[in-house]
């Protein structure tokens, strides 16, 4: 995509894509699939900074969202009578990231404007994390294993 439209980019431009924590965590129940070819976004999301920053003057990112309820997201692992993948996905963030908070379309929305913004000018190479802190998490403070700690 970028190679057919950094030449006609105004320079100052940008490029934003989108990718999810799955590309360097283990997220039971996301497709193996899915989980390298993000890992190989955020990858040219790096080099194609560099590339298309020398060559047009265009700065290139990626945000990560975090889980969130989408049409998309909602078709993943939907069996009758029982949560989707994102239901588990959004009860797992809400008990272990650091902002215990609903995350909306909105928020990441928001994150995209910002960083297509001149506000954002000299930011470029980045993978902009917004899901409430939980890509920050090493440990589910919910496990089982941690319930007395957690009293």
């Amino acid at each position: 995509l970028l190679q057919k439209f950094g030449p006609i980019m105004n320079e100052g431009g940008n490029m934003l894509s989108l990718t999810y924590i799955a590309s360097e965590k283990v997220i039971p129940g996301y497709g193996g699939g899915m989980s390298s070819a993000k890992a190989q976004l955020e990858s040219d999301t790096r080099t194609l900074a560099y590339e298309a920053g020398r060559k047009w003057g265009v700065r290139v990112n990626t945000i990560s969202a975090g889980p969130l309820k989408s049409r998309a997201a909602s078709a993943i692992g939907k069996e009758p009578g029982q949560k989707t993948f994102i239901e588990y996905a959004i009860d797992y963030s809400k008990a272990n990231a650091p902002l215990a908070q609903d995350l909306y379309n909105d928020d990441v929305g928001n994150s995209g404007m910002f960083l297509c913004s001149p506000l954002a000018r000299t930011i470029t190479g980045v993978t902009l994390y917004v899901d409430n802190g939980l890509h920050a998490m090493g440990m589910a403070i919910d496990s089982e294993s941690m319930s007395d700690r957690n009293q």
